[in-house]
């Protein structure tokens, strides 16, 4: 085995940890801010990702993307376990469902901006592996975001999806032990991964051009 490789894998999966961490949490925390703190009883308010982790998203999945780069085309991705809120102690419930759902892929959005100007910090100060590190991560962040706008449960994106179309939460969560098939079907579409990596590139090189980075 190719150690360069796994000491990638490796660098490549706790990235994904830590901005799954901070996704769950954005939640969490829009949720509260909502009136409902169902996630804060049930641990969710905290950086721990062992709060967070899901068996299939945050585990099985990006490994199996790691080890079968072949499968996957080295698209790294995955989930955590879903925030859960309690529809009824919402202060708006149409608004701030639609909110809550946001929250992650937002902090994603932030996340990526933060880590494109700590690439800039190491571009001023001539520190190429950090300008590498820092940038693979912005990228993963953006990926993360526009990932889970997919609307296929438990992903964000299913979340607006059932409250613009009505959906009941019984249909929704029956669907949603069942969706991870789903994404891992809808993974296997060049066009979908292509999709995804266009507005992940193009928002990125946004990002980076707001720092000073010159378009590739």
């Amino acid at each position: 085995m190719d150690t360069n490789w796994l000491i990638d894998g490796i660098i490549w999966y706790l990235s994904l940890v830590v901005l799954l961490t901070f996704h769950e949490l954005a939640h969490a925390w829009a949720a509260w801010l909502c009136g409902d703190d169902t996630s804060r009883l049930q641990g969710r308010f905290s950086l721990n990702p062992l709060a967070h982790i899901d068996p299939i998203g945050t585990v099985l999945m990006p490994w199996l993307m790691i080890l079968l780069p072949q499968m996957f085309g080295q698209f790294l991705i995955g989930w955590a376990k879903p925030v859960i809120f309690n529809p009824a102690r919402l202060r708006n419930r149409w608004r701030d469902e639609m909110i809550i759902a946001m929250a992650g892929p937002a902090m994603n959005i932030v996340l990526a901006i933060l880590f494109v100007a700590l690439a800039r910090v190491g571009l001023i100060f001539n520190w190429p592996e950090a300008v590498g590190l820092f940038g693979f991560v912005a990228k993963l962040s953006l990926r993360l975001c526009f990932f889970n706008l997919i609307p296929i449960p438990p992903l964000d994106g299913s979340h607006v999806m059932r409250n613009l179309s009505g959906m009941s939460y019984e249909t929704y969560w029956r669907l949603s032990q069942w969706g991870f098939i789903g994404i891992v079907i809808v993974l296997q579409i060049p066009i979908v991964r292509q999709v995804l990596g266009f507005v992940t590139d193009t928002t990125l090189a946004i990002i980076g051009a707001c720092f000073g980075f010159p378009s590739q």
